[in-house]
């Protein structure tokens, strides 16, 4: 392969400890063990800091920046560039909930930009598992005024107005900007997000670290931010066919389809004018594109650039989220 040519992209997943974090991870998706609470795997980030790296190829060991900064139309298409410039504008993630994470919310673009110079954050959840009577917190329960918002944060009654929605293998949501939320205890999902780390916590079940401190709150932000209505379905009903392309989301920031496979499948990206990301949700794969193969598991994402005309997956059991712009 020319030493110029763009392949189908794997990375070293980025592993961070969380406070609610678990070991899922390791035992169901088979990220590297490095401890009991690791909380989130980044797939594919571009986040300053946090820079995927590369696995495989004659690339190995150069960044996602890297690679944009050398064939930044190449590797995102003509549209993406020039709407996002240099900057990769997903950020591909596992997360492992062993306790609640704490009740948040983020800023659109809009506020972002005026804020933190930044993308907002609009993010996508799909639950991959999730433990006996596990549930996300989506929204409120009824209509909440600002005022009445505001007084239960203040007295720390603000899980009582939220909405736990219990949840099973599957389960998606869309997860707008402002939509206040949290991941519940026992809920292991793949999320799809702006590239953003913005995020205003709200309420954080009054917990401390281990040197009994607790996290920083950001109220006068989120109140800027937050969303009340309570009439946006946040939940995605799909049904979906062995072999077909499924829609779940289609927002201005992704798509994202689910593939369920149990036989060959050629998935052709021309006119998408977009980089493809396959999540592997379940199961095994190979794929091929011309002279390059590998092999998927469950766990694993790749990065197809957008110069790749398609690929074909070849499997009896496999199962992934494919994202694009």
């Amino acid at each position: 392969m020319d030493k110029d040519s763009l392949y189908i992209l794997k990375f070293q997943p980025i592993l961070k400890e969380k406070i609610w974090g678990g070991s899922k991870l390791n035992t169901i998706l088979g990220k590297e063990k490095q401890g009991d609470s690791v909380g989130e795997s980044w797939e594919v980030s571009d986040v300053e800091g946090n820079y995927s790296v590369v696995t495989n190829g004659h690339f190995k060991g150069k960044t996602l920046k890297d690679l944009l900064e050398m064939y930044p139309e190449r590797l995102l298409g003509e549209r993406n560039f020039e709407r996002f410039g240099t900057k990769f504008p997903l950020l591909i993630k596992f997360i492992d909930a062993k306790e609640d994470l704490s009740v948040q919310l983020h800023p659109d673009d809009l506020l972002a930009k005026k804020k933190h110079n930044s993308l907002g954050k609009t993010e996508m959840w799909y639950v991959l598992q999730a433990d006996e009577k596990s549930n996300l917190i989506i929204g409120f329960d009824d209509e909440v005024s600002q005022e009445e918002y505001e007084k239960s944060v203040e007295d720390k009654t603000i899980k009582e107005l939220l909405h736990y929605e219990p949840v099973t293998t599957g389960d998606t949501f869309f997860v707008y900007a402002g939509l206040i939320h949290a991941i519940g205890k026992g809920v292991l999902l793949a999320e799809i997000q702006q590239t953003s780390d913005i995020t205003y916590r709200i309420y954080d079940w009054d917990r401390q670290d281990s040197n009994g401190n607790y996290r920083e709150l950001h109220q006068q932000d989120a109140l800027e931010a937050i969303d009340f209505t309570t009439d946006r379905e946040s939940k995605v009903h799909y049904t979906s066919e062995k072999n077909e392309i499924t829609s779940l989301v289609k927002c201005p920031h992704f798509i994202t389809n689910v593939i369920e496979l149990d036989e060959q499948k050629t998935l052709s990206h021309q006119g998408l004018d977009s980089f493809v990301i396959y999540i592997c949700i379940g199961g095994t794969a190979e794929i091929v594109n011309k002279e390059q193969k590998l092999i998927m598991k469950a766990g694993e994402t790749i990065l197809v650039p957008a110069d790749i005309d398609g690929i074909e997956i070849i499997s009896e059991n496999a199962k992934f989220l494919q994202t694009y712009i």
